[in-house]
C-alpha cells in the first residue's frame, strides 16, 4: 500500500465575473493543502499558501519539485491579463515557496500544463480565448513567454460565444502535440509542439469541429493513448475520439449525454478524467451536481453508461483521481467542500467514504503522483 498523498486544492479569493453573467464571491484564502489517506480517503489539512489571487488552476511537474498556479484575473499590474505563478513544492509538507511569476497575456487564465519533461509551462487564457507558453528554468522559475497563439472567431450561443474561449490545454503522451478546447468556436484547436523551442504550430489538420452550440471544455486520454474524451460544457455531452498519435489526428467515435433521461434544469458540464487503469470514464454535472460513469470498451473505445453519483455538493467546478485510483476527489465551488469517493476497481461504482473537508470556494484539485525524474534533453 503506497502512503500518503498531498493534495493541492485552488480557490477563487475575489469576486468572478463569469462569461455567463453569473457573480461569485470567492471565499477562499489561497491554496490549501492536505494529507490524503491512503486507507480511509480522509483529508488531513496542512496549511494554506496565502497572498496567491484566484489560483483557478494548478499544475504540478513530474518530479514533484515545482507547483504552477494560474490567476484568474482581469487585470494584474495595471495591465489586462492573468499571471501565472512558479512554487518550489515540499510534497511531504504541503509547503509553497514563491519562485517567480509571468503574465498570461490573457484574461482570465484558466488552465495550466506542465510538459512531460519538464521544460515549459503552457496556460489556456478563457474569456481572451488565447494560449501562452513559457520555459521553465532548472530551478523552477519561469521565464519571458516563449510562444502566445491568439484564437479568432464565434459561435452561436450568445454570450456564451460570441468569442473564442481557449478553456484547456493538454498534451499527447509523446509530448509531440497539443490539444485546446475552445468553448467559444466548438473545436478542439490542434498544435504540433515544439519541446525544444516552447513554439505552437497549427497541425496539418489544425482542429476537429463540434456540433454547433456544443462548447468543448477539457478532453482527457487512455492511458494506452488510443483514445480521448472530451467534454462539452454548454450541451452535456461527453465525445468519445478515436486518436492518431503519428499524426495528431482525432475521429469521432461516439456522443454521449452526460444528464439521465428526462432531467430538465439548468447543468453545465465542467472536468472528465479517465482512471489510472483506463477501464471507466467520469465527467462532472454542475447543476445535475453529479459525476457521471461510463465503462470504456477497450478495444473500440466506446462507451457505455454506468449511471450519475451525486456529489454531496453544488457545482462540482473540478475533481481528481489518486494515482493508485481508489478514490476520486470533488471540488464542490458553491458549497465549499472537497468531498472524497471511492471508485469499486471491479465496477467503477462510486461510493461516498464519508469525508468531507470544508475549503472556501473551491475551484482545482490535484493530487501528488510518484515523483519521476525530470527530462532536460
Amino acid at each position: 500500500m503506497s502512503g500518503p498523498m498531498t493534495v493541492f486544492v485552488g480557490t477563487y479569493t475575489e469576486t468572478i465575473h463569469f462569461g455567463s453573467g453569473k457573480v461569485l464571491e470567492g471565499k477562499g484564502e489561497g491554496i490549501h493543502a492536505f494529507r490524503l489517506d491512503p486507507e480511509s480517503g480522509a483529508l488531513e489539512a496542512l496549511g494554506v499558501t496565502r497572498g496567491v489571487v484566484n489560483p483557478s488552476y494548478l499544475a504540478i511537474d513530474g518530479s514533484q519539485h515545482f507547483l504552477y498556479a494560474v490567476s484568474e484575473l482581469k487585470t494584474w499590474q495595471g495591465r489586462p491579463g492573468g499571471v501565472v505563478s512558479a512554487f518550489a513544492m515540499n510534497a511531504a509538507t504541503g509547503a509553497l515557496e514563491l519562485l517567480n511569476q509571468q503574465p498570461t497575456y490573457g484574461t482570465d487564465s484558466c488552465h495550466a500544463l506542465v510538459d512531460a519533461a519538464g521544460r515549459h509551462v503552457l496556460v489556456a487564457n478563457y474569456a481572451s480565448g488565447s494560449v501562452s507558453v513559457y520555459p521553465v528554468g532548472s530551478d523552477g522559475t519561469l521565464g519571458a513567454a516563449s510562444d502566445f497563439v491568439q484564437h479568432l472567431g464565434s459561435s452561436i450561443v450568445p454570450r456564451r460565444q460570441e468569442g473564442p474561449h481557449a478553456h484547456s490545454i493538454t498534451l499527447d503522451a509523446a509530448n509531440r502535440f497539443a490539444f485546446v478546447p475552445d468553448l467559444g468556436l466548438d473545436k478542439l484547436m490542434v498544435y504540433r509542439f515544439d519541446a525544444r523551442r516552447g513554439r505552437l504550430e497549427p497541425n496539418a489538420t489544425p482542429w476537429l469541429k463540434m456540433k454547433p452550440g456544443a462548447g468543448p471544455r477539457h478532453i482527457a486520454f487512455h492511458p494506452k493513448g488510443r483514445f480521448a474524451y472530451l467534454v462539452n460544457e454548454l450541451d452535456g455531452t461527453v465525445a468519445a475520439l478515436g486518436y492518431h498519435p503519428r499524426q495528431g489526428v482525432f475521429r469521432e467515435l461516439q456522443i454521449a449525454p452526460t444528464l439521465p433521461e428526462g432531467f430538465t434544469g439548468q447543468n453545465t458540464c465542467a472536468d472528465i478524467h479517465v482512471t489510472p487503469s483506463g477501464r471507466f470514464l467520469y465527467a462532472s454535472n454542475r447543476g445535475h451536481d453529479s459525476i457521471a460513469a461510463w465503462r470504456i470498451d477497450q478495444r473500440t473505445g466506446r462507451l457505455a453508461p454506468l449511471g450519475h453519483t451525486a456529489t454531496e455538493g453544488a457545482t462540482p467546478r473540478n475533481f481528481c483521481i489518486d494515482p493508485s485510483g481508489r478514490f476520486l476527489l470533488v471540488a464542490n465551488q458553491d458549497s465549499d467542500s472537497i468531498v472524497t469517493f471511492r471508485i469499486d476497481a471491479r465496477s467503477g461504482t462510486l461510493r461516498p467514504t464519508g469525508q468531507v473537508s470544508t475549503v472556501p470556494t473551491p475551484v482545482c484539485v490535484k493530487v501528488t503522483e510518484p515523483a519521476r525524474p525530470r527530462r532536460r534533453g
